[in-house]
Order: C-alpha cells, then structure tokens, then sequence
C-alpha cells in the first residue's frame, strides 16, 4: 500500500524536471543570435539623418533618455566616454530623448551639453520600436545591421562596455580573457 504514494512522491518532481529540461531546450533550440534591427528613420537635431541603410558597416549605440532621469544624467559622461574612445572605430552614439519638447532639451543641453547626436521623439520611430519606458535603455546595433543586445536600466560603465563588446568594439571587461 505504501508503494504507490512513494512512486507518486518521486514521479512528480522527476516529470518536472524533464518538463522543464524539455521547455529549456526548445527555447534556446529557437532563439536567434541576432535579429536584424526594425526599420528605422531618425534625425538628430543638428539635421544629420539616419537610417538603417545609412549605418550600415557602424556599431550604432542608442541610448534612450530623458532630461528628468536622474540615472540618464549619471550615465550621459560615461556614452560621451565611450563615443570619444571608439570615434575611430565607427561607433556612432545616437541619443533619443524620449517624449520631451526639443525646448526643454536644448535649454538641458545649455546646461549639460552631449557632443553624441540628439534625436527627439518627434524625429524618429526608435522609441516606439524598443518601448523606450523606463530609463535609460541600450541598444547595440553591429556592423551588419542587427541587433547584438540590449539594456534596461543603467549599469555602469562595465555595463555599457560589455553591451558594445558584444557588437566587436573592445572587449567584454567580464570576461575571463583577461
């Protein structure tokens, strides 16, 4: 009588264990590399235009944010940073504030100017695309047009180092080849 219970007792956690082994692999016998990233027009507010064609062969970091985002603010030194150090190397930065007026911005930029190109949400379909509604978010677009990976929320300048490295620029500073 009791071999039943015991047999149900070790069956259970056993099936869950090969379910979820079975979701795992399906899962990631279906995800992709990378995806191309969506079609896209912006222009920056020096009048430079941008399109997926036009960045074709660059790494293109995007950068959601807001003049509000105490983070946004924090995190700007570092992508103007990174922008300086990779200029060579084809690093285009395009910073996309998202739902401000192009005053409040300019009247932000007199105070804390970004030498990356700024584009307003009224110049493009970027925010949309990526549901730019928490900040700031990160996207790494590589040199074939796709999209190498991306970042909710700030982290740091390892943070932005490794989100870049995954598109060829630099190296990971995570990683164990060092």
């Amino acid at each position: 009588m009791h071999a039943r219970p015991a047999l149900a007792r070790n069956f259970l956690p056993c099936a869950f264990l090969a379910f979820a082994f079975c979701a795992s692999s399906a899962l990631l016998a279906n995800t992709k590399p990378k995806e191309p990233a969506p079609r896209f027009n912006a222009k920056a507010t020096n009048g430079e235009t941008f399109s997926n064609t036009s960045i074709k062969g660059k790494v293109v970091l995007l950068e959601f944010w807001t003049t509000w985002c105490g983070y946004c603010k924090a995190e700007a030194a570092l992508v103007e940073k990174i922008s300086h150090e990779y200029t060579d190397k084809d690093l285009l930065v395009l910073a996309i504030d998202v739902g401000e007026s192009k005053k409040t911005v300019k009247k932000y930029l007199e105070q804390y100017p970004r030498t990356c190109r700024i584009v307003l949400t009224e110049d493009t379909n970027l925010a949309a695309m990526y549901q730019a509604n928490v900040y700031p978010i990160y996207v790494v677009i590589d040199r074939e047009g796709n999209i190498a990976g991306t970042q909710r929320g700030a982290g740091g300048e390892d943070a932005l180092r490794a989100l870049i490295a995954k598109a060829g620029l630099g190296t990971d500073p995570d990683s164990d080849s060092n």
